[in-house]
């Protein structure tokens, strides 16, 4: 899925299980990336912002909802999903009914070379 201007792309999972915290790890370790985890409880929200580098996020648990006001879209993401959100988009998060686990870093120059 790719949302209007090609800003922001989302790749769903396909596995049959979701993957485990080790093997997303894994994967952006293998995409040049240095990942943090952070989790939240039910229904936090974050306002709308955006950052000055590209963002890579991954659901490990649980599901977020992303808006995306300049965009006039919002996508749900579930474990195993992913989110990049390229640097200067605006966009705010709510956190599921279950809560959320997630893992994400900054892509860097040589990581978005690669992809």
């Amino acid at each position: 899925m790719v949302l209007k201007q090609a800003a922001v792309q989302v790749t769903r999972w396909h596995g049959s299980q979701h993957p485990s915290i080790a093997n997303i790890i894994q994967r952006m370790k293998e995409d040049g990336l240095r990942p943090y985890m952070w989790m939240n409880m039910a229904n936090h929200r974050y306002g709308i912002r955006s950052h000055g580098y590209d963002k890579v996020l991954y659901v490990i648990d649980g599901t977020l909802e992303i808006v995306f006001p300049d965009l006039n879209e919002r996508v749900v993401l579930r474990a195993g999903d992913r989110v990049d959100i390229p640097a200067g988009v605006r966009h705010s998060t709510i956190v599921g009914k279950n809560g959320a686990k997630c893992a994400e870093a900054a892509l860097r120059a040589n990581a978005r070379a690669r992809r």
